[in-house]
Formats: C-alpha cells, structure tokens, sequence
C-alpha cells in the first residue's frame, strides 16, 4: 500500500521538485517550492488531504475557517522552525539520531485521524477546551490551539522522502545561505499550499457559509461525510504505516 502510495505521490509531485531544482539558486523560492512537494510527499498526502476537508467543511458550513487556517500553518511553520534551529544548534549529524524517533510519530497520524473522523461524525463527544475539531454552534468558539497542534503534529509526520527533502535537500542550503535561518519556516508555508489554495477557491467562489444558508440539517449531512472521509483516511493510514 505505501508503495502504491509513493508511486502516486512520485508522479504528482515530480514536476514540482523539477522547478525546485532550477531555482536552487533563490533559496526562498526554492524552498517554498520544496515544501510544496513536501506536501505531495506520501508521509504527508493522507494528512493534507484530511486538513482540506476539515477546514473546506468549516468553511462550507459557516464561513472562511482563515482563522483555524493561520493556526494550522502556524503550527507547521513552528515545527519545521524548531527542526531547523535543533539541525543548526547540534550539526548535521543530529538528522541521525532523529531517525529512530519520526517511525513512531508518523504511526500517531492515522489514530489521530481516526479519532477526529469519530468525533466529526458523532461518535465521541469531546466537552471544554477539549473541543477541537467538532463544530460549535457559533464558529467564535472554535479553539485554535486544537488547530496549531493538528498542523504541528502533522509536520512531524515524516516518511524517507521527507527526511530527504528536509535534511538531505533544504538543510545544506539552510547552511549555506546568509539568511538560511529563515527557510525551515518558508518551507512549512509551501506544505501548507494546498490547503491555502483550496480555501481561497471556496472564498473566491462564495462558497462562505453556503450550507448554514440552506439550512442546519444539511450542515450536519456535510459534517458527517467529512468525519467518514478522515475516518477512512485514517485507517488506510494506520494500515499503511503500521504494517511497515
């Protein structure tokens, strides 16, 4: 299955790291480029693709989830940071010892999404600051730091080929480069590119609340569907990366 899985992120993703290499002499670019390939990465695709429709669901059923977004890309760019500074602190050997450790955080991922499809869906009641992902009845009660430790968590989801592209790939530039400090962050912005470029589609589109116009029935159908397609998300993922 991961196999399958790096063979449809190989062919997404190659013309992406294509126009990544021919900018390696524009470090910014080139690592907003790498990132964006970053998220086609198979480590990654299962993750994304979940964050679009939690965040496309909110923002379908009461209004552009920008917010809930900025969190969750700030998380992103809060984790590949500390990565960055961890590199640059202790020298490039520490990549090794992290190996042994990313394994393990990337098997959390799909549980996670489990546990967020069941409480989408209704199945697990979640009360208090606890409260992270179930919609409210206004959007204003909605916790952020339930959407930074989602971005956050899922960054630390690496797999070989993101190892490759964020070790092996952007840290020699990170430590080449006068203002290297500043690309582990550039890089979490291009993993977050999908997702920008689908909630912008759905504010340019009017899409904003769409479904709490037409009525909270349908909103709760909406919700529903998005809780099973990160539930089914998850356990592919859980059979994916546990049976390694």
């Amino acid at each position: 299955m991961y196999s399958l899985l790096s063979q449809i992120s190989a062919v997404i993703s190659k013309p992406f790291f294509i126009m990544a290499n021919s900018l390696e002499s524009w470090p910014i670019l080139f690592a907003l480029i790498l990132g964006l390939v970053g998220a086609l990465a198979p480590c990654q695709l299962t993750g994304n693709i979940s964050a679009v429709t939690l965040y496309g669901n909110r923002s379908i059923q009461k209004k552009i989830a920008w917010k809930d977004v900025l969190f969750f890309t700030l998380g992103k760019v809060v984790a590949f940071s500390l990565l960055g500074i961890l590199v640059w602190l202790l020298g490039k050997g520490v990549e090794q010892n992290l190996t042994s450790y990313f394994p393990w955080l990337r098997k959390l991922m799909g549980p996670l999404l489990i546990i967020v499809g069941l409480v989408m869906i209704g199945f697990i009641k979640l009360k208090g600051t606890l409260n992270l992902f179930k919609g409210s009845k206004e959007y204003k009660h909605e916790n952020p730091f339930g959407s930074f430790m989602l971005g956050f968590s899922f960054s630390l989801a690496f797999c070989p080929t993101m190892f490759v592209l964020f070790f092996i790939t952007l840290m020699p530039i990170v430590f080449s480069s006068p203002y290297g400090f500043i690309l582990p962050s550039i890089f979490a912005l291009g993993t977050a590119i999908p997702l920008l470029i689908v909630i912008a589609i759905i504010w340019y589109l009017g899409g904003s609340g769409v479904v709490m116009k037409k009525g909270r029935k349908f909103g709760a159908v909406i919700q529903r569907v998005a809780g099973v397609l990160i539930l089914l998300l998850g356990i592919f993922d859980t059979l994916t990366y546990w049976s390694l």
